[in-house]
């Protein structure tokens, strides 16, 4: 009798071009719509669209370091994305702990390098606040990379391990 592989997690990946796409759509309207450094209340007191630029990482890290960082972190997210996908190469399809947080941070990191090669620069528009507190603007690949993240370390903390000597 011939075993059939079990098919891997690579078709995941489709759910990192669903973020890819959704997120280079807004991308597309707020740069058409939202005007620069000007915040348009969504919620009032608690959410903005807000236009800005981020030329750095997380919280605009290096983002006045002179652009060899667009370089810098346009090869790590590549590096890691690529990471990923070999991973989901090795995942049981079935294993949607394991692959569906790698193919959202697959998206939201594909979905930043557009960003950093087409313009210079990742476009941020989703801006939440408290009172005079505000979050550092962001956008949905943005969101993708957290969700992935903490997906990746809530269910890799509660996964079962499997018993020693067990078959």
């Amino acid at each position: 009798m011939v075993q059939r592989p079990n098919p891997n997690a690579l078709t995941w990946l489709v759910l990192s071009a669903v973020v890819i796409a959704i997120d280079q759509w807004t991308k597309a309207w707020v740069l058409s719509s939202l005007p620069e450094y000007t915040p348009v209340p969504v919620i009032d007191g608690v959410w903005n669209w807000y236009r800005t630029y981020n030329t750095g990482a997380a919280f605009s890290f290096l983002s006045d370091a002179g652009g060899w960082q667009t370089w810098l972190f346009a090869a790590l997210a590549v590096g890691i994305s690529g990471l990923l996908a070999f991973w989901l190469s090795r995942t049981p399809r079935s294993d949607w702990r394991t692959a569906l947080p790698f193919a959202l941070v697959v998206g939201g990191a594909v979905g930043n390098v557009i960003d950093r090669l087409v313009h210079g620069h990742v476009v941020d528009f989703i801006q939440w606040y408290w009172r005079d507190h505000y979050w550092p603007a962001f956008n949905i690949a943005d969101s993708a990379i957290v969700a992935g993240a903490v997906g990746i370390a809530l269910f890799g903390l509660f996964q079962r391990k499997p018993e020693a000597g067990g078959t």
